[in-house]
């Protein structure tokens, strides 16, 4: 391959990646956060105080007495089949409607076996992480981020091709190549390609579906354009034969089957779908009906933790298996292939840590890509007989450090504050979602403006700093809890978070002892350089 054409990919790749990265950065850091949305949820969730759920064969009874008490569930109750800290009741149900939903009420049988109601006021914390990995940290609303997002997810794929393009005439030389030494450079280099070579078929398909994402909506109006009947035929199926009788006192009020009843009858249809609710609905048009969500392992998933299906909730048939796992037609496969290959919502816990792994690796892989680029630049300014570093060359280095350690210190922080928020805040979802966004945008302009100031040698050592003390914040969050209010669950998964949190600060500790010597011992004119001991 000719000399030139290589440099051209390669001013291409640096110039791609030195627009893109800082924003695919906060995309992958909170993306791989977002891999344990479930075990956060458990971590944040506060105690409600409301009775053991009811068994399933006493969930009618808690329905009836339920509905007497409260009509504002009629349109909509769901059941729950997996109770934990973060689904504490057997039955729920949120007021309002879909486009402006209200609080969600929790609902259980006291032991003297009178109805018990709490209001649930759920963190909003892993719902704002997973949306500032969709808009890619910008502070906008989803329909005005979502193009600029699509934009980065295809610079992101001329990255990705253009590098590969430009790491094809030394393959095989330096494949494997990983030198430490006094070039610190050709170090950061080689680990640059060694990452984003193996990691090549996750970061293909990341660059894929966000673009996917991004115009989800200008796609499917072009298909409805073009198929005139929407994205896909609803899959219809008969009802099952008919099974043992219902449970009369519960269908001569309701008109539908009881819990333990759909569950059987959804099992026979599904056998391998493993139900984790049913949602009973009615209304007018369509009288009584409902919908299903749950799991199954042998396929991929729409949701990043669930599929779902429509199902007749007085015969149990299900009627609309567009979502569910398992039962879709070819085109609707197709397109949940999409979304499962971006959750990562198949093979389980194995492929959910390799997607937290891999995620965090393409994070590094956007900031060793600014590094390098600095890099090259001091040594270009250098040789053109520059004695100092540019303006441009510093601020890029203040953004390289500023943007990245300001959102996972910002991340963290927000993390951190949502046990203490919880008993402050006025409970209202909207509320906290809003002290949420708040605490971390606030966090990472401080930091970024910090970084522009200090510059990136001193700003880099103390935003690290900041980094490791706001995740150390979260472990010690669990610690201080009981004083905040007793009954926070710390058990099982959402351990797991703790953990993870003790390691990254960990490992941001060190990363700030080693951003200080190298600001003290490195190259005097580099950016990463500490003016006060500098000499030229």
């Amino acid at each position: 391959m000719r000399t030139d054409v290589i440099k051209t990919y390669k001013d291409v790749h640096s110039w791609v990646g030195i627009i893109a990265g800082l924003a695919l950065f906060i995309a992958f850091y909170a993306g791989a956060i977002t891999m344990f949305a479930e075990p956060l949820n458990r971590w944040a969730s506060a105690p409600t105080g409301i009775s053991t759920p009811p068994t399933l064969d006493r969930t009618p009874e808690l329905i009836e007495k339920v509905l007497r008490a409260r009509p504002d569930a009629r349109a909509a109750y769901t059941v729950h089949f997996e109770t934990g800290p973060d689904e504490p009741a057997r039955l729920s149900w949120t007021t309002g409607n879909r486009r402006a939903p209200g609080p969600t009420f929790l609902a259980a049988l006291a032991p003297d076996g009178t109805v018990q109601v709490v209001r649930q006021d759920a963190s909003p914390v892993a719902e704002f992480v997973d949306v500032l990995h969709q808009k890619v940290g910008l502070p906008l609303s989803r329909s005005a981020a979502m193009p600029v997002m699509g934009v980065i997810a295809l610079l992101y794929a001329v990255a990705i091709i253009s590098g590969v393009i430009c790491l094809l005439p030394s393959l095989v030389k330096d494949l494997f190549a990983l030198r430490f030494g006094k070039n610190v450079k050709r170090m950061w280099l080689d680990l640059h390609n060694l990452l984003g070579l193996f990691s090549l078929p996750f970061h293909i398909v990341m660059a894929i579906t966000a673009v996917i994402f991004a115009f989800h909506d200008q796609i499917y109006d072009a298909q409805g354009t073009v198929h005139q009947v929407g994205a896909a035929k609803v899959e219809r199926r008969a009802p099952p034969p008919p099974g043992p009788p219902k449970p009369p006192a519960f269908e001569a009020v309701h008109g539908t089957l009881s819990p333990a009843e759909l569950q059987r009858r959804i099992k026979a249809q599904a056998p391998g779908f493993a139900l984790r609710s049913i949602t009973y609905r009615y209304d007018a048009k369509k009288g009584a009906h409902g919908d299903i969500t749950g799991v199954d392992p042998r396929y991929g998933m729409r949701a990043p933790t669930y599929g779902r299906a429509e199902i007749d909730t007085r015969t149990g048939a299900i009627t609309g298996a567009d979502y569910m796992p398992g039962r879709q037609g070819p085109w609707f496969a197709a397109v949940t292939s999409f979304f499962t290959l971006h959750f990562g919502s198949f093979g389980g816990a194995p492929v959910r840590w390799s997607y937290f792994l891999l995620g965090l690796a393409g994070a590094f892989l956007f900031y060793s890509g600014n590094l390098l680029w600095i890099e090259s630049r001091r040594r270009k300014e250098r040789k053109a007989g520059a004695v100092t570093q540019t303006r441009t060359t510093r601020v890029l280095g203040s953004l390289t450090v500023g943007v990245p350690l300001g959102c996972i210190a910002g991340i963290s922080l927000t993390i951190a504050a949502t046990k203490w928020l919880s008993p402050h805040v006025p409970p209202h979802e909207g509320d906290l979602a809003a002290w949420h966004s708040r605490i971390y945008y606030l966090v990472f302009v401080a930091a970024v403006v910090w970084a522009l100031i200090r510059g990136a040698a001193r700003g880099g050592s103390e935003l690290l700093w900041l980094a490791a003390a706001a995740t150390a914040a979260i472990p010690l969050t669990t610690l201080l809890s009981p004083v905040l209010a007793q009954g926070w669950s710390h058990a099982g998964a959402s351990r797991l978070v703790d953990l993870v949190a003790i390691l990254g600060a960990s490992g941001f500790a060190m990363m700030a002892r080693a951003a200080r010597r190298r600001s003290v011992a490195g190259p005097r004119d580099s950016v990463w350089a500490n003016p006060a001991t500098a000499t030229i």
